[in-house]
């Protein structure tokens, strides 16, 4: 395979890619983005290295042409001129130069037959040179028109990943909110607090119902001593307590009424 056709394979390569399904058999889109835009950018600069090598060679061989269609017309003047001459010797008696200037006469033609037989064989050869320089520029222009579409979508690319990661980084806070509700963890210490309140509660009534039945034990335990008192005084033989008589209040008598 020359050169011009391994040019020719990467640039239809290059230039038939589908952007899109590359992007969407990436694993990681923007690294194989990068990559092809370093790739494509190293394809293009050696293409160009190559374009611009096919078109010297095309000037050359337009110069070598030009200079063969220059000859042919140069070696026909020289051969009309030697021609022209061989007659003026031929009429004037002169055979001998006569004869001289035809041979050089032919020789020109000869030379004239050559240069014209390349200028004719190179003409084909230019075309297929031309064709394939205008081909090769035509490719080149979609090499670059196909590198600035993939610097664009990976630019593109670029920036929505990056507002979805910043989305996602949202939505993942506010998940995180939702699933740690502060309502809800405030909700669960009032439970707490009401609980000891009513511990602290039932603490008080348990303490006020214990004082309670103490101080009836002590009024129980009064009574009872004091009966033990009475007993041991009977026994002892002595008058029973009397119970204090009530107090009469005392009556004035009314005075003679007048």
């Amino acid at each position: 395979m020359t050169e011009k056709q391994s040019i020719f394979g990467r640039i239809a390569q290059l230039a038939k890619a589908n952007i899109n399904a590359l992007i969407d058999q990436a694993e990681d889109p923007q690294k194989m983005l990068d990559q092809l835009v370093r790739d494509y950018t190293n394809e293009i600069a050696e293409a160009e290295k190559a374009i611009a090598q096919t078109i010297g060679n095309l000037r050359l061989a337009e110069q070598d042409y030009n200079a063969d269609v220059a000859a042919a017309t140069d070696w026909g003047r020289k051969a009309v001129a030697a021609s022209s001459r061989a007659d003026q010797y031929r009429a004037a008696g002169d055979a001998a130069n006569a004869d001289k200037f035809d041979a050089l006469a032919k020789v020109a033609i000869g030379r004239q037959i050559t240069a014209e037989t390349e200028v004719k064989e190179a003409e084909p050869l230019l075309a297929s040179q031309r064709d394939a320089v205008d081909k090769l520029k035509t490719g080149l222009a979609m090499m670059k028109d196909k590198l600035g579409q993939l610097k664009s979508r990976r630019d593109t690319l670029v920036a929505r990943q990056k507002s979805a990661q910043a989305q996602r980084q949202v939505q993942e806070a506010i998940g995180s909110i939702n699933v740690l509700d502060p309502t809800s963890e405030l909700a669960r210490f009032e439970d707490r607090v009401r609980h000891e309140e009513a511990y602290a509660q039932g603490q008080a009534e348990l303490a006020a119902s214990s004082l309670d039945s103490q101080f009836a034990e002590l009024e129980s335990s009064d009574s009872q001593i004091e009966v033990e008192a009475r007993l041991a005084a009977l026994k002892a033989g002595a008058e029973p307590a009397q119970l204090p008589a009530t107090p009469v209040t005392p009556q004035i008598a009314a005075g003679p009424q007048s």
